[in-house]
């Protein structure tokens, strides 16, 4: 799946066991390579109110994380979350113009149920803090874009068991892999964990259901659509994720 080429959509539509299976891989259940630094529109609290000084820096996000966003990187997104021990979240989309980080979207949004963590473990419930590439893409919906955006996979694996609640059925309609302990180049629900299953993984982006996550980030579907939409791997888009006092540090 090379990157600023024709879009490879694989449709497959599984049996039960598989979908039961996959979806149970997925949004923090056991997942590449990114640097896990341990140690709904316009108006969000965090993109808007703290601007910068300095329009090269990524708006709240101090050295430690600054500095590990890649030199080539022209796309971030950054994952506010309220506190340590929060499920709540803002998400903003920055994108570099030149030498400066423009705020482009924001949504409210959702991480781990019991907030952040520096250390993920498999079923913490916690989100990992860090800055992680976004390479993948998938879901049970076809790909709202035709251009340029990342890969995606289009398959009926991705649904929720039936046997959840309701409300989560439509998580993984659209979902964007996070890069924490995963093979990037794969489908968002590959099982292969490169650092060892306790480290977890499975974390995405992916549709909310208006409450924590297992340890994924959960956003509105108008902004997992934008995100697919706006997206672009010739961008090396990355996501930079954490409470906001870790990632002030």
């Amino acid at each position: 799946m090379g990157s600023g080429g024709a879009r490879h959509t694989a449709v497959a539509m599984a049996a039960l066991g598989s979908l039961t299976a996959a979806a149970l891989a997925g949004c923090g259940s056991s997942a590449g390579d990114g640097a896990d630094a341990r140690g709904s529109g316009p108006g969000d609290k965090a993109g808007q109110a703290s601007a910068t000084a300095d329009p090269t820096r990524i708006p709240d996000v101090g050295d430690r994380y600054q500095r590990l966003v890649p030199k080539d990187s022209r796309q971030v997104v950054a994952v506010y979350g309220d506190g340590p021990d929060s499920a709540d979240a803002t998400v903003v989309l920055y994108t570099k113009q030149g030498s400066a980080w423009h705020r482009d979207r924001s949504w409210a949004a959702h991480n781990g149920t019991k907030g952040w963590t520096a250390d993920h473990r498999e079923n913490d419930k916690r989100s990992p803090v860090g800055v992680f590439t976004l390479t993948d893409a998938g879901g049970v919906l076809p790909d709202p874009d035709t251009g340029k955006g990342l890969p995606y996979t289009r398959s009926a694996s991705f649904a929720a068991p039936r046997w959840w609640e309701k409300s989560y059925w439509h998580d993984f309609d659209y979902v964007i892999a996070i890069d924490y302990n995963r093979v990037k180049g794969t489908p968002p629900n590959d099982p292969t964990r490169p650092r060892g299953a306790s480290k977890g993984g499975g974390i995405w982006l992916h549709m909310d259901h208006g409450s924590g996550t297992s340890a994924c980030v959960s956003l509105p579907k108008p902004g997992m659509e934008y995100l697919l939409r706006a997206l672009d791997p010739d961008a090396h888009p990355v996501v930079v994720m954490g409470d906001k006092a870790r990632l002030k540090a």
